[in-house]
């Protein structure tokens, strides 16, 4: 039997790696999930790429989009409530996907269901598709009998995190674009003016102050080495992404965002909805409170919020309240969703109540974003002015130096 190389993740985030002997890819991944695991990356070892491996390779390259699976769970949803057949109904999905990548997957799925395996055990089995999320609801579905409901939740649930990505990277396209540009014209200036500028401070033979010098610096850099500063910067670029990928570099990205002035609010109210939506969704199917939060840890994008349902899901077995382990992260969760929580509990309507308070989070969301470019032009504009300034005064200086000898 071949060794296999692979990287797993638990329901709870712990990820674990190492080498096993196995027939084949599928029976290691049972073997994985049997002891709660599910298979995120598998390689032969001894060099050859087996067809897990090509998977991520293809996903990188062809990844799913939201909107795929957004339509795929609403159609499905519809076509369960009509009756009709799981397989044949996966087959009409498949024939209608535009994406290569999701017509292989849910063809697959359906010869997965035709030879006898449940749609949440198929599901599992591509886990660069479907989030555990999805995953564990559907399989709370057919465990209920109410599949078509739980993926119409999902559809519901989908759309309104899609909605909020959509907006987020709405608002960050003006600065992106005003510092893109910025960027560009300060290295045709160095590369184009300011050498000409030096050549005539040279010529007049004049005592250049340290501002000066470090800008002549930075022009001589990129006009004598452009591919090597050019391949710098994407060095840099690449460096910190990886950096950020790291465990130790996602904290400290997330701490930033926590702490920073007017990006904190904002992250704060990000996480919230996130959390009540998706909470929200896992109660309203039937998951057991403390396995929820586990999952819903999962989805998070911060690993401080990510950290603290973890930590809030060993308080809910140990018999605590929900409100109560909230209450213990006020850094965190902002006072709206402990009170919220508490009233849902009082009630026996937290359900609703996660819901409500994730539109409350999302129009919020909605409002910070729209007004979000009259808040950051001024930054802009500042970051503008001190550049242009600097780069100013370092020219003007040895002009006036050279007038005041005159």
């Amino acid at each position: 039997m071949p060794t296999y190389f692979y990287t797993a993740k638990s329901q709870d985030g712990k990820e674990k790696s190492g080498r096993i002997e196995a027939a084949s890819e599928r029976e290691l991944a049972q073997q994985l999930r049997q002891g709660g695991y599910f298979l995120t990356f598998v390689a032969v070892e001894g060099g050859q790429e087996s067809a897990a491996s090509r998977k991520i390779f293809f996903r990188i390259f062809n990844s799913v989009p939201m909107v795929e699976k957004m339509i795929f769970a609403r159609h499905l949803s519809t076509m369960i409530r009509a009756g009709l057949p799981m397989d044949r109904g996966l087959r009409v999905l498949s024939a209608q996907s535009k994406n290569p990548r999701f017509r292989q997957v849910l063809t697959e799925i359906e010869r997965g269901i035709r030879g006898g395996k449940s749609f949440s055990v198929s599901l599992a089995e591509y886990p660069d598709v479907f989030p555990e999320l999805f995953i564990s609801m559907v399989r709370v579905g057919e465990t209920t009998g109410r599949l078509d409901e739980v993926l119409m939740t999902l559809t519901i649930q989908m759309e309104k995190d899609y909605e909020l990505r959509s907006k987020i990277r709405g608002a960050m396209v003006y600065p992106a674009i005003i510092l893109s540009v910025m960027v560009a014209v300060g290295i045709l200036m160095m590369v184009m003016v300011v050498p000409k500028l030096a050549s005539a401070f040279q010529e007049m033979n004049l005592s250049l102050p340290l501002t000066t010098s470090i800008v002549i610096g930075v022009s001589q850099f990129l006009s004598n080495h452009l591919i090597l500063g050019m391949a710098l910067f994407v060095f840099i670029v690449v460096l910190i992404k990886v950096s950020m990928k790291t465990e130790s570099g996602k904290k400290s990205l997330d701490f930033v965002f926590l702490n920073l002035p007017l990006i904190s609010d904002l992250s704060r109210k990000i996480n919230a909805a996130l959390f009540a939506r998706n909470f929200s969704a896992m109660v309203d199917a039937g998951v057991p409170i403390n396995q929820a939060l586990k999952i819903v840890a999962n989805t998070m994008s911060n690993s401080f919020f990510r950290e603290s349902l973890l930590i809030i899901a060993e308080g809910i077995q140990k018999g605590e309240s929900l409100s109560s382990l909230l209450r213990q992260f006020s850094g965190l969760y902002p006072a709206m969703v402990v009170q919220m929580v508490e009233v849902g509990e009082t009630t026996g309507s937290l359900s609703d109540t996660l819901r409500n308070l994730a539109e409350f989070y999302e129009q919020e969301i909605n409002h910070v974003t729209k007004n979000l470019s009259t808040v950051i032009e001024p930054i802009l504009m500042v970051i503008i002015g001190v550049a242009v300034g600097f780069f100013a005064i370092s020219i003007i200086q040895p002009i006036y130096s050279l007038v005041g000898q005159m």
